[in-house]
C-alpha cells in the first residue's frame, strides 16, 4: 500500500478530487457535508493497476484546524497539493506548502482543480513559481476537473510514477503508529488509527503506549480485517489493556523497549523554513507547539546558536536521530522545519555548556551514525544506540566495544593515555604492590565496564590476574620480600602460632607495606596489626583446637596452640569472625 496526504486551502475541493478519484466519501461527519469543509481527517482508498493499492489522507484545509492538517500529514511521506484555477495563491496553501517544505516531503504532484470554471494555465503558473526553492520544487503540475473528469486520468498517471518511486520501507523495522483518531465500536471496544510508515502490526502483538502495554485484538487496513499490516499502511487497531481512555489523537503506539522517550531534545532548525506566508523571516519564541508525526506538545526553547535549539518537552516522546518535525508559533502561520540530532543529550549545567554543545552538534548530519554517537557521548549502551536508531552491525574507526559498551575513539584514546599514567604513578608509590585493579581504573577513568579498562590498556602494559601492570613488574613478589618470608616460615616451622614480634618483623624488612603485598598475595596471614602468621594458620587451629573438650577457655586455647595471650586473643577473634568458631556469653568457645 502507499499512502498519500492532500493539501491546500480551504475550499479548493481536495476533498471532491479524492472522492473522484476513488469513488469513495472522505468527509465522513454530516456538519462536514452541511458545511461542505473537512473538519477531521477523512481516508480513501483506491487501487493504481500498476502500484496497488493508495490511500489518501485528507486533511481540512481551514486554518483553524491547521494542528488536524499536520497530524495528516505529519506520518505520511507524499503529498497531493491542491489548488484551485478560480481563486488565487491562498494563505492555506502557502502555509501547507511551508509546512511541506519544513518536514522535507520531496514526492508530491500538484492538481489545478475547477479547470472547467477558469483556465488553468496561469494557477499552473503560479503553482510552479511557489514551489521553486522548496523540497517540492520540480513536482509535477496537472490541470484537472473533478466535476467533469478532465484531467483526471493524467493526475492518476502522475500519481502513479510518484508513488512506484517512493523508497521500500523495513517491515522488519521497529513500530511507532501515531495515533490520529480514536473511537469506541460497540462490541469491539476502543479503536485507533494511523498511519504505520514502517514495520508490522499483527493480531496478538503487545505494543507500548505512555509506558504501558497493550494488545491489538484486531488489525485492519482499508476497511478489511487482515492478521497483519506492513508498513506503509493505514490501520486501525482494536486495542485492549488498561487505561484506553487515555489512548487519544497524539498517542504514540510503539514496539516496546525500542524508542528512547525523551522530553528533552537538541534540534537543528531550518531557518529558511522560518517564514510566515510573506517570506519574512521571524525569530524563535521561547514557547512554540511541536508538531511530530500526529502529536502536538508544547516546547519550551533554549537557543544555543542561530540554527540550533534545545526543547524542553511537555510530554515524552518516542524519537529518534534524524526525525523530522515542525515548531509552529500557534496564532501564526510561522513555521520552522527541524531536524532531531539527539533525544538522549546531556545536561546544560555549568557555565558555557550551552556553547560548548553547540560546537559539538555543528558538525552533526542529523543522520544515526555510530562514529558520531560514541565520539560526542565517549561511552554508550549499545541499547540506547539502538533505542535512537543507530543500526546494529555498524562500525566506527578507533571505536571500541566490549560486551554492551562501546568507547569512542578519543574517549578510548584519552583513557589509554591516563591509564599509563595511573598504573606508573601506582607502581612508583607502592612498588611492593605491582599494578593497579580492574576494577579501580574503571571506577577513576569514569568507565562502567572493567573490561573496557582491558580493551584500551596500551601497549606494553598487560592485564594479570585482574590487574593492569607494567612489563616489568614481577610475576610474584620481589626477591628481597620473598628472601624474607622464607626465613620467617623458618622462624614459625617450630611453633607455627608463635608470631614473630615486631622487632623480629622490623629484622626481617617487613613493615606495613611489606606484609600488606605479602597478605595480599596470599603468602601471609594478618590476624591483627603487627601480629602475622603463615598461610593455613586458621585451619590448623581448628584441627589443633578440635582436640580440647568443647567448649573450651581461652588459657586452653593458648596452651593448645603453644602460643602466647598476644597472638591467641586476636586468633580467636579472627576465628570467630570466619564462622570457625562460636563465642559463648561465658567467655568459652566451641567449634562451629
Amino acid at each position: 500500500m502507499h499512502v498519500v496526504a492532500t493539501a491546500g486551502h480551504v475550499d479548493h475541493g481536495k476533498s471532491t478530487l479524492v472522492d473522484a478519484l476513488t469513488q469513495m466519501t472522505s468527509d465522513r461527519l454530516a456538519e462536514e457535508r452541511r458545511r461542505g469543509l473537512s473538519i477531521e481527517l477523512g481516508y480513501v482508498w483506491t487501487s493504481l493497476p500498476e502500484v496497488g493499492d493508495v490511500a489518501f489522507v485528507d486533511v481540512p484545509g481551514h486554518e483553524r484546524f491547521i494542528s488536524t492538517m499536520l497530524a495528516g500529514i505529519g506520518p505520511v511521506p507524499a503529498v497531493l497539493l491542491v489548488v484551485a484555477a478560480d481563486d488565487p495563491w491562498m494563505p492555506q496553501a502557502a502555509e501547507h506548502l511551508a509546512a511541506l517544505d519544513a518536514l522535507g516531503v520531496r514526492s508530491g504532484v500538484v492538481a489545478v482543480t475547477r479547470s472547467d470554471l477558469a483556465d488553468p494555465a496561469p494557477a499552473m503558473a503560479r503553482v510552479s513559481a511557489g514551489l521553486a526553492g522548496t523540497s517540492l520544487h520540480g513536482a509535477p503540475v496537472v490541470a484537472v476537473s473533478a466535476r467533469t473528469g478532465a484531467g483526471l486520468p493524467e493526475l492518476r498517471q502522475a500519481l502513479t510514477r510518484m508513488v512506484a518511486g517512493l523508497p521500500e520501507p523495513d517491515p522488519a523495522a521497529d513500530v511507532r503508529l501515531w495515533v490520529d483518531r480514536r473511537f469506541v465500536v460497540k462490541g469491539a471496544g476502543t479503536v485507533v488509527t494511523g498511519t504505520l510508515p514502517a514495520g508490522r502490526v499483527a493480531r496478538g502483538d503487545e505494543l507500548a503506549v505512555d509506558g504501558r502495554l497493550v494488545r491489538v485484538r484486531g488489525v485492519q487496513s482499508l476497511g478489511r480485517p487482515v492478521d497483519a499490516a506492513s508498513g506503509v499502511a493505514r490501520v486501525a487497531l482494536n486495542l485492549t489493556g488498561p487505561d484506553l481512555a487515555g489512548v487519544d489523537r497524539g498517542s504514540v503506539l510503539v514496539t516496546p523497549d525500542a524508542w528512547h522517550e525523551t522530553t528533552l531534545v537538541d534540534v537543528r532548525v531550518a531557518l529558511r523554513g522560518g517564514h510566515g506566508v510573506d517570506g519574512s523571516p521571524e525569530r524563535l519564541a521561547s514557547e512554540l507547539q511541536l508538531h511530530v508525526g500526529a502529536a502536538a506538545v508544547a516546547a519550551r526553547v533554549r537557543p544555543l546558536t542561530a540554527d540550533l535549539v534545545r526543547l524542553t518537552l511537555a510530554r515524552p516522546l518516542p524519537l529518534r536521530v534524524g526525525d523530522r518535525a515542525l515548531l509552529r508559533e500557534p496564532g501564526t502561520r510561522t513555521v520552522w522545519g527541524v531536524q532531531v540530532l539527539d533525544p538522549a543529550p546531556p545536561a546544560l549545567s555549568r557555565r558555557g555548556a550551552a556553547a560548548a554543545r553547540a560546537k559539538q552538534l555543528a558538525s552533526v548530519s542529523g543522520e544515526p551514525d555510530l562514529a558520531s554517537e560514541t565520539e560526542r557521548r565517549g561511552v554508550v549502551h549499545v541499547d540506547l544506540l539502538r533505542r535512537l536508531g543507530v543500526p546494529e552491525g555498524a562500525t566506527a574507526p578507533g571505536a571500541v566495544r566490549v560486551g554492551d559498551w562501546w568507547l569512542g575513539a578519543a574517549r578510548a584514546e584519552r583513557a589509554s593515555a591516563a591509564l599509563a599514567r595511573m598504573v606508573a604513578e601506582h607502581d612508583a608509590a607502592q612498588p611492593l604492590d605491582p599494578g593497579v585493579p580492574l576494577s579501580v581504573l574503571a571506577e577513576r577513568l569514569g568507565l562502567p565496564d572493567p573490561a573496557l579498562v582491558a580493551a584500551v590498556a596500551p601497549t606494553p602494559l598487560r592485564v594479570r590476574g585482574g590487574r593492569v601492570v607494567a612489563p616489568d613488574a614481577p610475576a610474584g613478589l620481589p626477591p628481597a620480600l620473598e628472601r624474607a618470608l622464607a626465613e620467617l616460615a623458618a622462624d614459625l616451622a617450630p611453633a607455627p602460632f608463635a608470631a614473630p614480634t615486631a622487632d623480629r618483623l622490623a629484622a626481617l624488612g617487613l613493615d606495613q607495606r611489606a606484609v600488606a603485598a605479602a597478605a595480599k598475595a596470599g603468602r601471609l596471614v594478618r590476624v591483627a596489626p603487627g601480629i602475622v602468621l603463615l598461610p593455613g594458620a586458621e585451619q590448623e587451629a581448628v584441627r589443633l583446637l578440635s582436640g580440647l573438650p568443647q567448649p573450651f577457655t581461652t588459657s586452653e586455647a593458648r596452651q593448645a596452640l603453644g602460643t602466647s595471650r598476644r597472638v591467641v586473643l586476636p586468633l580467636l577473634d579472627l576465628l570467630d569472625r570466619r564462622g570457625l568458631t562460636r563465642r559463648l556469653p561465658d567467655d568459652r568457645r566451641e567449634l562451629a
